[in-house]
């Protein structure tokens, strides 16, 4: 019952990171946040001024676009538990 870590990688909270995911034609930007640690990420969504004024303000370390790997695993999860949530309704 302690914080696992990862070998060689330290926990920072000082650290936004952002990921863009999807530039949308109706001029909204899907991308991740981070906080502290890449890997683990939330998925927002935000018209595309407001997501630099987000980015300037978080102060965000930019990583590389999510690869097709990432974006094709990523978005089969977010559709199968849309999918989930439609059913049950």
């Amino acid at each position: 019952m302690g914080h696992h870590e990862k070998q060689g990688s330290t926990f920072d909270a000082g650290r936004h990171y952002v990921r863009i995911c999807k530039r949308r034609p109706d001029g909204f930007i899907e991308f991740e946040f981070s906080i502290g640690d890449p890997e683990l990420a939330v998925e927002l969504m935000l018209p595309e001024p407001a997501f630099h004024e987000f980015c300037l303000g978080n102060e965000v370390i930019v990583l590389d676009p999510a690869t097709s790997d990432q974006g094709d695993w990523v978005s089969r999860l977010n559709d199968a538990s849309r999918q989930g949530f439609e059913d049950a309704v």
